[in-house]
């Protein structure tokens, strides 16, 4: 081990605010579900995380090996949370020049 992912760390603990932007588009490995859970363990009480996503929150446990195991972390990420639900048209689609039509 380089200690590239302990470095790593240390400067994702560091800002008062992280974003993790499209939360649950892509798979998470079983390295990345470790490193997620300890990013989010050392920022917690001290930082925010801004969590935006395409996904209900009721979704976000299939990224997860186990349900019980995405019950732990989830737990830890959405405990003490504001949780903001948009409902709309896309901002992106609605100021594309290609629109799309139905």
């Amino acid at each position: 081990m380089d200690g590239t992912l302990p470095k790593m760390r240390a400067r994702l603990a560091k800002p008062r605010l992280l974003i993790l932007d499209d939360w649950g588009s892509a798979p998470i490995t079983p390295m990345g579900r470790q490193a997620i859970f300890e990013i989010m363990e050392d920022r917690y009480p001290t930082a925010s995380v801004l969590i935006a996503s395409q996904l209900p929150t009721s979704a976000w446990h299939e990224p997860w090996a186990s349900p019980t195991v995405a019950d732990a972390k989830l737990d830890r990420i959405l405990h003490n949370c504001h949780l903001l639900e948009l409902k709309g048209e896309s901002m992106r689609r609605r100021g594309s020049t290609n629109q799309i039509r139905k």
